[in-house]
């Protein structure tokens, strides 16, 4: 018996690397042939020796070039050959190439291969040896007429089959005459690129059937052995997906059965080597089909190795090599082959389940494989950093699981591919987890048309993958930067690291506890009755949007919660939600606002949390339906929010009952409030008199508040001013009274002091780090100011101080958002802006390069104010007052230029909306001359705005946000988000399926990225850490491409970003436009295989236009409509990417 010293393998991927280490196991060397599209593969590398073939061939046609193979073999001293699967290994004329040569091929005799490789022959040979066979035609000749002479004879629905091959390739259904010549022509191509032989042959189509196939081997003694079958029923376009060994619903007398007519077959030949056949078996009447012999190993060998224990490779090379069956096996008789529990095996592939299974290319960013008790491997080229090209199969590893029992052996299979992580290709591990679950495979009831017939095995929820996401983000802003922090001053090099104040004891009851257990009112009357001070803390809401433009993020929220929750329970309330936070966190955090409500509410269990309610206007900037109004409130009420301060923009009580009725509804505090302005001490400005607050304040009351708010949005209220107020607000209104103010004017703490000499019940303070200026007085003075008096505030200074130290190392990280207000300024009395407008105007003048004229802008804001009436100017009126002063500084105009009826002017939208009314109206109507001028004509609205706006249909509104979201589930938050800002919303999703949850990422990593040998470790989930390092940056590469490379939980990591600077020098293929109906893009990456039309071409609906051939499968693409062929973008053997422009239809 002749040993083979060096085997070559005649094949790549997968099979190539299952063969070497069978060859290395037995003391063979192996040797290992490659094309140059393939010279990054695995297999290459784990061979002894490897040698390049096919110079100037096509990717698939190296591997099929039979003289290539010979030359190798014999260039490198190889003794044997063996083919793999797929590709020669069938191919009867390299059987007899490697004769002449004078190298053993370790496979099955020519002559055998002919009689039975050839499926129409081997119906031939099973009729012979009695096996009963589907009826079916010979082989196909080229005659179209007898073809379907044929096809009629048998009768429909029918199987197109190739002669040479498996793996589903040129295989395909035809189920009516009318498509029957299309279908073979198809077939006939996509066979002869799979294995250079397009013949084929029709069959009968079982249609409820089960697919059985059974392992043979036989020696060249005449010996034959079967190693029982393995169940391949789940399929997809004729190609396995889960084999199991032995089939779990065959009986003893069925086994004995079938794998006694594989045996049969075989003997009739003489079958030497390893092979497999197989059958349909009929589930309605038990019966058994021959279908046809694959002389060769199969894809599924491994799970019959796995319950036999018999090493199937290692097997084709002994007898090969002349042994026996019982010296290739270790089992002396047919009896004695061991059959000991149960196997699956599942391919996982590149391909997409979502988008037709079409294959996915390119590079593997992270790879991660399972392993433990019961799991085998069969890998080709996946590693971390491998290429997945277009050229070859999707198949990335073969898994297969072993068990006592079929249940055993699928659990451990979920468990398995629940522990994979692959990044940067699509996979269908998702889709197989599905299958794998669905009763009708765990019942055994699948037939072969299982998936196709089974649309719920589509329904899964994409791999997150936030780690890359956040990666991608994180590589993005380190190379581009953020465009919110461009050109702006950097955090201080000594910034500390923001660091929270433990937690001292378990939280003490609070105010949310009383009005969980007694209600709104209970809250009011309790307010009421309180000697001291009351306080709310703005900092998580006004205190930032007034000092930073509202862009602190959730982070630095959540972090600090517990310590407000365990160490100042005592506070009325925490704003932290509303306003300009929520459009904020979705347009330029990308985070979600309700996420953030929701994380703020479970850490602060005991203390009542606090929006701001724009009334009619939602958190927006227009105004909304009735209903959309009502839906927006009962889901913050839901979502955590305790107390709503409703507002309106125009102090319009009609405009606000809408939103206050659902507060209480949602029994929840309603603090309707009054936005001051103007000056009661002021006899020039006697259109905001004390008569006219008290009057408001009794229509609030009337409407039903249990608080009314005293809402000073510019700081205008003086000391003086207040203790006359609040004195007059509370002796004739009634309710308490929770004031709001702004700093800006640098005397804000005098105005709340004179307000709490007043009897005021609750006032508004921000914590020290983060008051004076444009946000609220400091908190920490307050309490300081009122120690010891009638007013204490019962507030620990000690936990406020602490507090405010780590909001001061907070701050310190947005010093790109700071206001730049150094100085108390007294200018706020002349333009009167709220102190988030003002921060906010300030942002935008910098923006149109006004920054330095800011004065003017003040001003013009003043002139803006007293031409519009002097309105009550607060969001959103005070940012149409903004908007007008912006545009009149830059246009140069002046007020009276503006008024003037003969001056033409391009008012701002905004203007013009609310001079229509759609904001409501103010005290005393618009100044006709103006309105008329702004309106040009159009007619105003003069009643409650939402009264004119139609209800929207919630449900109709959340499916087809959902439709373009792709099918994401759109729940209550997401919806209401969507109705308050439709663009923003979708914008932020879009963004976060590109970047994932990057609201986890720290502050100064989120704004400027990372420096090479910064670590960050990130949160994504309770208990789920990301340890993230970055380790550098590459150059830009020709494509406009930039490197970047980290550790990601100690593992390499390498992620491509654009560099925008830089603009790519490679000239990109047009891409199809979505929603084009001239336009057919690319279905999948590829190669075209054949274009069959021309520019200036007439087609009808159903011609084919050209067909695209990717990792070895073709797929026509078909004209949907009746055109003419404006433009063809493509030809034969371009590579396209999915999406590419290929042809263009004229209109």
């Amino acid at each position: 018996m002749a040993e083979f010293r060096k085997i070559l393998v005649a094949n790549r991927g997968e099979i190539a690397i299952r063969v070497m280490r069978a060859a290395t196991e037995l003391g063979k060397r192996t040797v290992a042939v490659y094309a140059e599209e393939d010279k990054l593969s695995l297999h290459r590398f784990k061979a002894d020796e490897a040698y390049r073939i096919g110079e100037g061939m096509g990717p698939v046609a190296a591997y099929l070039s039979i003289p290539e193979i010979i030359r190798v073999a014999k260039d490198c001293g190889a003794d044997a050959i063996h083919p793999g699967y797929g590709l020669l290994s069938e191919n009867p004329d390299f059987v007899e190439a490697c004769e002449r040569a004078g190298i053993a091929f370790i496979g099955p005799r020519a002559e055998t291969m002919r009689a039975l490789g050839d499926k129409a022959s081997a119906r031939r040979v099973a009729v012979e040896a009695g096996v009963p066979v589907i009826p079916a035609t010979e082989v196909l000749g080229d005659d179209m007429d007898e073809i379907r002479r044929q096809a009629a004879e048998i009768g429909y629905p029918l199987m197109l089959k190739a002669s040479w091959g498996g793996g589903g390739r040129g295989m395909r259904p035809i189920l009516g005459p009318d498509e029957l010549a299309e279908k073979v022509r198809e077939g006939r191509r996509e066979a002869e690129a799979a294995f250079g032989n397009g013949e084929g042959y029709l069959e009968k189509m079982i249609q409820r059937a089960r697919h059985v196939e059974v392992q043979i081997l036989g020696d060249q003694q005449g010996n034959i052995y079967h190693l029982y079958e393995r169940d391949c029923t789940i399929q997809r376009r004729n190609q396995k997906v889960v084999e199991r060994a032995p089939a779990p619903y065959l009986n003893d007398a069925q086994r004995a059965e079938i794998c006694e007519l594989g045996k049969r077959i075989c003997a009739h030949v003489g079958y030497q080597c390893a092979g497999t056949v197989e059958f349909l078996m009929d589930m309605d009447s038990g019966r058994f089909y021959f279908i046809e012999v694959n002389p060769r190993v199969q894809v599924e060998h491994t799970v019959t190795e796995m319950v036999t224990g018999i090493d199937i490779v290692q097997a084709q090379i002994r007898i090969t090599e002349g042994a026996s069956l019982s010296e290739a096996t270790g089992v002396a008789r047919q009896e004695d082959v061991p059959l000991n529990g149960h196997a699956l095996q599942c391919r996982v592939t590149t391909e997409d389940p979502l988008n037709n299974f079409i294959p996915d290319y390119g590079r593997i960013t992270a790879y991660r494989s399972a392993t433990g008790n019961g799991i085998r491997l069969d890998g080709g080229t996946a590693y971390s950093g491998a290429v997945i090209t277009r050229y070859y199969d999707s198949l990335l590893v073969k898994v297969t699981a072993w068990a006592q029992t079929p249940d055993q052996a699928v659990a451990r299979m979920k468990r398995a591919l629940s522990e994979f992580r692959i990044r940067g290709v699509s996979t269908n591990i998702a889709f197989v987890e599905n299958l794998l679950r669905h009763p009708k495979f765990l019942d055994n009831s699948a037939t072969t048309k299982f998936i196709d017939t089974t649309p719920e095995l589509f329904s899964f929820r994409k791999r997150r993958d936030r780690a890359t996401k956040i990666l991608t983000y994180v590589a993005d802003i380190t190379v581009n930067g953020h465009p919110e922090t461009a050109g702006r001053p950097k955090p201080p090099a000594h910034a500390r690291i923001p660091r929270p104040p433990v937690a001292r004891e378990m939280p003490a009851p609070g105010t949310r506890d009383l009005l969980l257990a007694r209600g709104p009112q209970a809250v009011a009357d309790w307010m009421g009755k309180q000697k001291k001070l009351l306080l709310t803390d703005t900092t998580m809401r006004d205190g930032h949007q007034s000092l930073l433009a509202t862009r602190m993020r959730s982070i630095d929220m959540i972090r600090i919660a517990p310590a407000y929750a365990a160490n100042l329970p005592q506070l009325f309330s925490v704003e932290c939600w509303g306003g300009a936070t929520f459009d904020v966190a979705y347009r330029f955090l990308q985070e979600c606002p309700w996420q953030r409500l929701r994380d703020l509410r479970k850490a602060m269990p005991n203390v009542m949390t606090q929006m701001l309610l724009r009334a009619s206007n939602g958190v927006g900037y227009t105004n909304y339906p009735d209903n959309v109004v009502q839906s927006f409130v009962g889901q913050a009420a839901r979502t955590g929010i305790d107390v709503f301060r409703v507002f309106d923009s125009l102090n319009w009580v009609e405009n606000m009952r809408v939103a206050m009725d659902a507060v209480i509804e949602h029994n929840r505090v309603c603090e309707a409030a009054i936005c001051y302005t103007g000056d009661i001490l002021n006899p020039d400005r006697a259109k905001y008199d004390l008569k006219y607050y008290v009057g408001m304040g009794k229509e609030l009351r009337k409407a039903g508040a249990h608080v009314l708010g005293l809402k000073d949005m510019a700081g205008l209220l003086k000391p003086a001013a207040a203790r006359i107020l609040i004195k007059a607000l509370k002796e004739e209104v009634g309710l308490p009274i929770h004031f709001h103010t702004h700093d800006t004017s640098g005397i804000a703490a005098a105005t709340v002091l004179a307000a709490a000499d007043a009897g005021v019940d609750a006032v508004d303070a921000a914590m020290d780090a983060f008051s004076g200026g444009t946000s609220q007085p400091c908190l920490g003075s307050i309490v300081e100011a009122l120690a010891h008096t009638e007013r204490d505030t019962g507030l620990d200074i000690r936990a406020i101080r602490e507090i405010s130290n780590y909001w001061e190392a907070v701050r310190d990280q947005y010093a790109a958002f700071e206001s730049g207000l150094e100085a108390p300024a007294s200018e706020v009395y002349l333009h009167e802006m709220p102190g988030g407008q003002f921060t906010n105007l300030k942002a935008q003048a910098r923006s149109l390069g006004l920054e330095e004229r800011w004065h003017e802008v003040a001003q013009a804001y003043a002139d803006a104010n007293q031409m519009f009436g002097d309105i009550v100017k607060v969001t959103p009126s005070s940012k149409v007052v903004g908007d007008m002063a912006l545009m009149m500084v830059a246009q140069g105009l002046s007020r009276a230029q503006v008024e003037d009826p003969n001056v033409d002017v391009a008012f701002p939208d905004s203007v013009v909306d609310m001079m229509k009314g759609n904001l409501g109206q103010p005290p005393g109507g618009w100044p006709a001359p103006i309105q008329k001028k702004v309106l040009k004509g159009d007619r105003p609205v003069t009643d409650r705005p939402g009264a004119h706006l139609p209800p929207v249909d919630l449900e109709e509104t959340r499916a087809r946000v959902s439709k373009e979201l792709l099918g994401f589930s759109v729940d209550d938050e997401d919806l209401n988000g969507y109705l308050m800002y439709p663009k923003v919303f979708l914008d932020y999703m879009g963004r976060h399926r590109n970047y994932g949850p990057v609201r986890t990422l720290p502050t100064p990593t989120f704004f400027y990225g990372m420096q090479p040998g910064d670590e960050i470790s990130v949160e994504i989930d309770p208990g789920k850490t990301l340890e993230i390092r970055l380790q550098a940056v590459g150059e830009t590469d020709e494509t406009g491409e930039v490197k970047v490379f980290f550790e990601l939980n100690g593992q390499p990591r390498v992620v491509r970003v654009p560099n925008r600077a830089v603009k790519a020098k490679t000239a990109a293929r047009p891409k199809a436009t979505e929603g084009n109906p001239a336009h057919i893009g690319a279905p999948m990456p590829g190669v075209v295989a054949s274009v069959v039309v021309s520019a200036g071409q007439k087609v009808n609906a159903g011609d084919m236009l050209l067909t695209i051939e990717a990792m070895k499968m073709e797929t026509g693409i078909h004209a949907d409509r009746p055109a003419v062929v404006k433009a063809v973008h493509v030809h034969a053997g371009a590579q396209i990417d999915a999406k590419d422009l290929l042809i263009e239809f004229e209109g």
